[in-house]
């Protein structure tokens, strides 16, 4: 079975790339450095040819409002015509837990565009709605500091490993289209400002995180609902110290 991977050399699509091919399957992982550019079109038909199944991981490189909403609009446009053509059986997208909940977030509303891109598109899908991943933490803190400080909301979320989302990617790559929704996040919710906190501790960080539930996440304010997954997700089993311990290992 051929599997493409558009954004398949980034964090979640090269775990996935691993875990599929151990798994005895054909796969590409496909992005602009190889000649693939779901912004331009350029590469797509050739890279779908005779695949089964494609796996949208890429994600925008500028994060301001306008551009976000052009990068999904026109890619997801590019990638799912070229997806018709090709005969592709299932069409997989990463998106956000909560994303349709935070209309004031540019990013999120931009997510929300691609997703209503995918159900109009009369292709087979599954959306896979995840958490934010261990891996932003770092980024998380950075949006919000000043000086020596790192303002960070103190509403609830629940993160997840990118090796637990590399885990469902590929399960849901071969499994049956659901033609909905999947949600998925970490074992645990934990406040936003805690974790970072813990964070920046165990890396060394001498930054001091002030706790604000006014502060924005992505543009938006958050509650404790905002980013927290519903009854019914799959939820990860790698904890933030056992991530923590790990990507450590990983960094030396």
């Amino acid at each position: 079975m051929k599997i493409v991977i558009i954004g398949g050399t980034g964090l979640v699509g090269s775990k996935t790339t691993e875990r599929l091919r151990k798994k005895g399957h054909d796969v590409l992982p496909a992005s602009p450095n190889s000649g693939v550019n779901t912004l331009t079109g350029e590469g797509l038909a050739a890279a779908l040819a005779a695949a089964d199944i494609v796996i949208d991981l890429a994600n925008s490189p500028s994060f301001e409002d306008k551009a976000v909403l052009e990068f999904f609009q026109t890619a997801g446009r590019n990638l799912l015509s070229a997806e018709t053509e090709a005969g592709v059986k299932h069409h997989i997208a990463l998106s956000v837990v909560g994303a349709e909940r935070l209309p004031d977030s540019g990013y999120l509303r931009a997510k929300v565009a691609q997703e209503k891109l995918i159900r109009q598109s009369g292709l087979p899908f599954t959306i896979v709605h995840s958490t934010q991943f261990f891996e932003f933490l770092g980024a998380i803190a950075q949006s919000g500091t000043v000086g020596d400080t790192a303002t960070v909301p103190s509403a609830l979320f629940q993160p997840i490993a990118s090796d637990d989302v590399a885990d469902v990617m590929a399960d849901v790559a071969l499994a049956p289209p659901v033609n909905g929704v999947i949600e998925i996040g970490g074992p645990e919710a934990v406040r936003m400002s805690d974790l970072v906190a813990r964070f920046l501790k165990a890396t060394g960080d001498p930054r001091q995180v002030i706790a604000d539930p006014h502060a924005r996440y992505f543009g938006t304010e958050l509650d404790d609902r905002s980013l927290v997954p519903g009854a019914g997700a799959r939820l990860g089993s790698i904890r933030f110290e056992d991530w923590f311990r790990l990507s450590a290992t990983t960094r030396r």
